[in-house]
């Protein structure tokens, strides 16, 4: 979770890059550090900076970063066109990456070219079975399909792996709640507060669960190693 600090870090810095006051890379690097979604800032800022040659020789290899960043945030704000361009400069620089055909197989996603991008995945996966974010982008695209039993699996078998992912903990609970299967989002806050007990937001939802449940009864009897602040 992003902390207070780091939060107003960011927002400091976007207001003074809004406002033409420099610091635009710093920003770009912030937000890709914190994993924030900024789509729409890292577009324009980004874009800026690709499109200004002597900004862009000034990032020496981390251009090729900036580029996949921009890429990302064109797809999250449906400008597929800028997507397609960065993807194909990427594509040239890198010839056979597969970080680069994991970018085109989300620009098929993003083009709701379900099967198209299902193939690609697969691909992908078959050969490092291990790549977070492709199993995640799976899970997402169930969700956009609104195959959220076919979500609920795939985010299962990912959490068997990486147990440890509390984003991918909250996710499963929250997609459990919006079908009414309560007993299981339960036990993923379970999951979160035994690793996570300082979080009041956990805490919170795993009681609006227990309440859902049994009422007030149920919430009284939880258990207290678990539900206790230090």
């Amino acid at each position: 979770m992003v902390s207070k600090t780091e939060e107003d870090r960011v927002n400091s810095l976007e207001v003074q890059v809004d406002n033409g006051g420099g610091g635009a890379w710093e920003y770009l690097s912030l937000v890709r550090k914190l994993k924030l979604r900024r789509s729409d800032k890292v577009l324009k800022h980004g874009l800026a900076l690709l499109n200004d040659d002597k900004a862009r020789s000034a990032l020496g290899t981390e251009e090729w970063t900036l580029y996949e960043q921009v890429a990302i945030a064109a797809m999250d704000s449906h400008c597929l066109d800028v997507a397609k361009e960065n993807i194909k400069v990427l594509k040239k620089k890198f010839p056979g990456s597969k970080r680069v055909g994991r970018l085109e197989a989300m620009l098929l996603e993003a083009r709701e070219l379900w099967e198209e991008a299902e193939k690609a995945y697969s691909s992908l996966l078959e050969e490092n079975p291990f790549d977070q974010v492709i199993q995640k982008r799976r899970v997402a695209m169930a969700k956009a399909e609104g195959n959220m039993s076919g979500a609920i699996e795939l985010l299962n078998k990912y959490l068997e792996i990486f147990m440890a992912d509390h984003d991918a903990w909250r996710e499963l609970a929250e997609m459990y709640v919006s079908l009414q299967m309560y007993k299981q989002a339960a036990f993923c806050y379970e999951e979160l507060l035994l690793s996570q007990p300082t979080v009041p937001l956990y805490h919170l939802a795993y009681a609006d669960v227990l309440y859902t449940l049994g009422g007030l009864d149920n919430i009284s009897r939880r258990p207290r190693n678990i539900t206790q602040l230090p």
